[in-house]
């Protein structure tokens, strides 16, 4: 193999040590194991908690909506969805306007486990921001927010 055809050595340093995305989702990795672990007592995960908190409003949303605020595709909030529906935390309608749309709104029990959730995640994000610093935490919100 000619060197023409690989890349140096340094280059992959130089890439472990400045990637933004690298970084980016090693911090994203640590943030969801952290916020997992938080949860575990009540049997749910980061993702489930986030999705949940995007079903808390006044009236049921759509899959799209819900898919947009979470920038995930639909296919992976479909299977989200799933182990939520199973507990009986989430219900998944079709829209009486129009069938072809699903509907996703928390149940009582759904409710009841955010009520649960909710200080739980304080708690945890708490102790991130205080690693961070508060102005560094807005600082980081601010620069994830422009990213997105």
């Amino acid at each position: 193999m000619s060197n023409a055809d690989s890349v140096p050595f340094e280059t992959t340093i130089m890439v472990r040590d400045n990637c933004l995305c690298l970084h980016t989702q090693r911090a994203a990795r640590a943030l969801a194991r952290h916020f997992d672990e938080a949860f575990r007592a009540l049997n749910l995960t980061n993702t489930q908690f986030s999705l949940m908190m995007s079903l808390n409003r006044p009236s049921p949303a759509s899959m799209g909506a819900v898919a947009s605020v979470l920038a995930i595709d639909r296919t992976t909030l479909t299977a989200a969805l799933k182990p939520l529906q199973r507990r009986k935390l989430v219900r998944v309608r079709a829209s009486p306007k129009d069938k072809r749309v699903r509907l996703m709104e928390l149940t009582g029990a759904g409710r009841t486990l955010l009520v649960k959730a909710v200080p739980i995640w304080r708690k945890a994000h708490t102790d991130v921001e205080a690693l961070l610093g508060n102005s560094n935490a807005d600082g980081l919100r601010r620069v994830l927010l422009a990213l997105s």
